[in-house]
């Protein structure tokens, strides 16, 4: 049987997972692997997945131009679950990365919308802290030395506490804020106890998920850049679409050696992404990394080999590990929230 060269996948579409290398793959999948479409949601971008323990609950945001102000709660405790809204006080807007760290939500926040205050002012772009349990929310971030921040994408804090982000131009390009971009995208450590705030990469064209070894030596930062669009104030934001997708263009997965847990070093690719440009991107307790790619959940050792994915009817932009155990991965997207159960436990948040 002769089968053409088709990078669609079209003939495994409708599989749960795709395996790429066995002895691997098998293992992570378990012996009761379940991957669920479980909530028909809007055909907006859904990002910034995040789990908070006590409460038991998944919060995520919606992207959208109009202002959409709530994020989404799951209780996970209740049978059967539902959605329902979260408010944070003040408002967030356009959400796009988060994680938890010591009993707090930091997100990375995409948007700027002047609903959000009272007189109206423009919520900026920047990095925000949430205690979950009552909402209250501070910006602890939104400029570099008085210029702007463009439109913060994605998180992590490390066990210095310190905050790490990235920080392309897709605020603009989706039209989340009025504000057009003052700054090359970048990737920064911000120090909440002194202030401090280093650029720490600025070589990747949209720097997009980022995510720490287990043992913290090593960072793994997207670029996503394949997708783009033009940046000049006058014009207005313009909302990117695939229409402008340019497959030739970044769509990998890189890795830097830490040193002394501040800076980067040796930079190298490790992986190009199969389908679209890895989005969300997390790391596995055991090492592996995990990207957000459109057609599912792209799962991958260290040094990038592809080992297995997992498959959506929805395109993911984003995920996240939930519960107890940390067994759960739960994938939001464009029309759709999904939930993945492997023998691969992530390392929380």
């Amino acid at each position: 049987m002769t089968i053409s060269n088709d990078t669609s996948f079209e003939l495994v579409r409708d599989a749960d997972f795709l395996i790429f290398d066995e002895a691997r793959g098998l293992a992570l999948l378990g012996d009761n692997p379940t991957n669920d479409f479980l909530f028909t949601v809007s055909l907006h971008y859904h990002e910034a997945p995040v789990y908070a323990p006590k409460q038991n609950k998944l919060l995520f945001s919606q992207i959208t131009p109009s202002g959409f102000l709530p994020q989404y709660s799951i209780d996970l405790g209740k049978d059967p679950l539902t959605i329902s809204e979260y408010a944070t006080s003040p408002p967030l807007y356009a959400a796009n990365g988060a994680t938890f760290h010591e009993g707090y939500i930091y997100w990375a926040v995409s948007g700027g919308n002047n609903s959000v205050f009272d007189p109206p002012r423009e919520q900026h772009p920047g990095i925000y802290k949430t205690e979950p349990g009552t909402g209250n929310t501070e910006c602890i971030l939104n400029n570099y030395f008085g210029y702007y921040l463009n439109s913060p994408n994605d998180i992590i804090v490390d066990r210095n506490g310190h905050v790490w982000f990235t920080d392309p131009d897709y605020g603009w390009f989706s039209g989340l804020t009025d504000t057009a971009p003052q700054q090359s995208p970048a990737t920064y450590r911000f120090n909440p106890n002194t202030g401090a705030l280093n650029v720490v990469e600025q070589t990747l064209e949209l720097p997009n998920g980022i995510g720490f070894s287990p043992d913290g030596k090593t960072l793994y930062i997207s670029d996503s850049g394949s997708a783009s669009s033009t940046i000049l104030q006058q014009y207005g934001s313009i909302a990117a679409t695939f229409d402008n997708w340019n497959i030739t263009g970044p769509r990998s997965i890189f890795a830097f050696d830490v040193i002394d847990g501040v800076y980067l070093t040796g930079k190298r690719v490790i992986y190009k992404a199969q389908s679209l440009a890895p989005d969300g991107m997390k790391v596995a307790k055991n090492g592996y990394v995990l990207a957000a790619t459109g057609s599912g959940v792209d799962i991958l050792d260290s040094y990038g080999t592809y080992i297995a994915r997992i498959q959506t009817n929805f395109t993911v932009n984003n995920f996240g590990w939930a519960g107890e155990d940390y067994r759960q991965i739960w994938m939001t997207g464009v029309g759709g929230i999904g939930r993945a159960v492997l023998d691969l436990p992530g390392q929380g948040n």
